[in-house]
């Protein structure tokens, strides 16, 4: 695959990376437990575990709904010498997520996401693909990403099914932490993998930090959201999103967004009779 579709879709995808297994300890309720702070590697001491866990929950999941964000960003990954990259992403709330990549003047890749599948064109190599989630999920060998899913991340929402049976939620000065005491087991097509996940909110309930940790190797995904910013009807989003992919891939891709609309937008997207259309290996 070519390198505009492969950080298109890195971009896009965010968890581009292996992930596999890893055991986790079950803490009794009242054990006093450590989560490491991304950017100074020390220990935060955890607090105290929460007693009003309805309003944390309604407060992580339920947030004002949309119709359509625009969103302009800068993109900057470690594998890619010709970045930051401009961008432009631009998502219909359950519709679509439509995304175009530029360098310099030249309109190098673009995408378009729905519920049924995603599509994307290199116009500098003249190739496309055009491919199901499951065809999606085998490449990247993870086994959750769907469109509502991606949505979220793309905003900074949680993606994941938190509950008093598998998770624990305690509140210091930073905010609140979450950290998983039974594995989270994900099946899709008779494929079952386990993840131990650890979560990080402010005070008002902004995503921070996310950790997907593999439950049988050093594999994990990091995903750090900061400079949340308030529109109108208490809509919360990041200009900035950086994914920190660690073990047997390593790698980084920061997302500056620097500018958001709410205006419908057109999204074209079509592909070039002389394309090649190519097989993501």
């Amino acid at each position: 695959m070519k390198k505009w579709i492969t950080l298109l879709l890195a971009t896009l995808v965010i968890l581009s990376c292996k992930t596999r297994k890893n055991a986790v300890q079950n803490p009794s309720e009242n054990d006093s437990i450590q989560v490491v702070n991304s950017d100074n590697k020390k220990p935060i001491d955890a607090g105290k575990n929460i007693s009003d866990r309805l309003t944390f929950y309604e407060s992580i999941y339920i947030h004002p709904k949309f119709e359509q964000i625009k969103i302009n960003s800068k993109i900057t990954a470690d594998n890619i010498r010709v970045s930051p990259l401009d961008a432009t992403i631009y998502i219909e709330s359950d519709k679509k997520i439509w995304s175009n990549i530029n360098f310099l003047f030249f309109n190098a890749a673009r995408a378009i996401i729905t519920p049924d599948g995603i599509k994307a064109v290199d116009k500098y190599n003249k190739n496309y693909i055009d491919s199901d989630f499951e065809y999606l999920n085998n490449l990247l060998n993870i086994n959750f990403i769907d469109y509502k899913t991606l949505e979220k991340i793309l905003l900074g929402r949680t993606f994941l099914v938190v509950s008093d049976r598998n998770s624990k939620i305690t509140k210091n000065m930073q905010g609140y932490q979450l950290e998983s005491i039974v594995n989270q087991k994900i099946v899709t097509n008779d494929q079952e993998r386990e993840y131990k996940i650890t979560m990080h909110y402010s005070n008002d309930y902004d995503l921070i930090y996310v950790k997907l940790q593999d439950v049988k190797s050093d594999d994990a995904v990091e995903i750090v959201y900061d400079q949340w910013e308030s529109f109108e009807n208490n809509l919360r989003l990041p200009q900035s999103v950086k994914i920190i992919i660690k073990g047997s891939k390593t790698s980084q891709i920061l997302l500056e967004n620097t500018k958001f609309g709410f205006t419908r937008m057109e999204t074209p997207y079509s592909v070039p009779t002389n394309y090649k259309k190519i097989e993501i290996q």
